[in-house]
């Protein structure tokens, strides 16, 4: 698999992960009127922090 490809898949993978986490966290607040814990919010910006390094690194 080439450089690029490799880079596009893990880019996918983390966005995957990341729709998954919000997608938990809103079910949580809409319907279950659960405010998420402050340490839940922290990890989702590291992996918010994680995937822009991937995209922005050469």
């Amino acid at each position: 698999m080439t450089e690029i490809k490799t880079k596009k898949e893990n880019v996918k993978m983390h966005l995957k992960d990341l729709r998954q986490n919000l997608k938990k966290m809103h079910l949580e607040v809409t319907e279950e009127l659960i405010l998420p814990q402050p340490n839940d919010i922290k990890k989702l910006m590291k992996k918010m922090d994680q995937l822009l390094k991937l995209i922005e690194s050469n």
